[in-house]
């Protein structure tokens, strides 16, 4: 019975990394359902497939920034700098922070000194698994500190 013949393989094709400035793409959040677009620079607005909700591109060298929402879990975008951020989903107002803004506060417990996100309600200790309640305990550095 004959064998079948195989041809050779072909030899690999070499990588070549695609080209940083060649259909450079942006984010943005959907004004209308929250889902994350994605769209080509220099774009003014861009249309939702999902909900045809046009959502306004920001000006390029806009800064943006991301937070979850405290209320329903939402990933929110913002520009920079804003010190809080409505929720258009539950309304919630939340707190925009700088990411060095840092508080401390003594344990409840073995008064071991914890550092803490500031605006947090409570911290919970490494040391002790005690959890600490922010601004109960008299007398703790509760200050933002950069």
């Amino acid at each position: 019975m004959p064998v079948p013949l195989v041809p050779y393989p072909t030899p690999p094709v070499p990588f070549t990394p695609p080209n940083p400035n060649a259909g450079a793409q942006s984010q943005v959040v959907c004004s209308g359902c929250r889902n994350l677009l994605m769209y080509p620079a220099g774009a003014t607005s861009v249309c939702c497939a999902v909900c045809s909700t046009v959502t306004t591109v920001p000006s390029p060298g806009t800064e943006m920034a991301q937070l979850v929402c405290g209320g329903c879990h939402t990933l929110l975008m913002y520009i920079h700098g804003a010190t809080s951020v409505q929720c258009s989903c539950c309304h919630t107002v939340n707190l925009s922070m700088e990411a060095n803004q840092v508080a401390h506060v003594n344990c409840g417990n073995c008064r071991m000194l914890l550092m803490y996100q500031y605006g947090a309600r409570s911290v919970k200790c490494a040391v002790c698994s005690f959890v600490t309640s922010v601004g109960a305990s008299p007398g703790t550095d509760q200050k933002p500190s950069n």
